[in-house]
C-alpha cells in the first residue's frame, strides 16, 4: 500500500520540446509540460473544455530517452509522483512550484 501514498499518472499533449539540461556531475534532468483536457456541458448544455497544465521534470536514464523521443504535441502517458519546492527570484521574490517527477511513461 506504500507505492499508493504519492502515485500520480495523467494522459496529455506536450505543450513544447522537453528542456533538456545536462549537470556538472553529469546528471541529465528533462523539464516538460502536459495538457490535459477534460469536457463537460454547462447548464446552458454547451460543451466546455477544461485544459490543465502540469509541470513535469525526469532524471538521469529517463531524461535521456525523453530527449531522444518526445516532441511537443505527443500524446504521452506519466507516472511519478508530486513534489513542491519553493525558490527565490532575483527580485527578492518567493515562488512555489509543483511538479510531477516522472518515473515512467508511454508514447501513443
Amino acid at each position: 500500500m506504500n507505492t499508493l501514498r504519492n502515485k500520480v499518472q495523467l494522459i496529455g499533449n506536450l505543450g513544447n520540446n522537453p528542456e533538456i539540461i545536462t549537470l556538472d556531475s553529469g546528471k541529465k534532468l528533462a523539464k516538460f509540460s502536459i495538457a490535459t483536457n477534460e469536457s463537460y456541458k454547462n447548464t446552458q448544455g454547451e460543451k466546455i473544455t477544461d485544459t490543465q497544465w502540469h509541470n513535469v521534470v525526469a532524471w538521469n536514464k529517463t531524461a535521456e530517452i525523453i530527449e531522444k523521443y518526445l516532441e511537443k504535441g505527443n500524446e504521452v502517458a506519466i507516472e511519478g509522483k508530486l513534489t513542491s519546492r519553493s525558490y527565490e527570484t532575483s527580485e527578492g521574490e518567493k515562488r512555489y512550484i509543483t511538479e510531477v517527477v516522472c518515473s515512467s511513461f508511454l508514447i501513443f
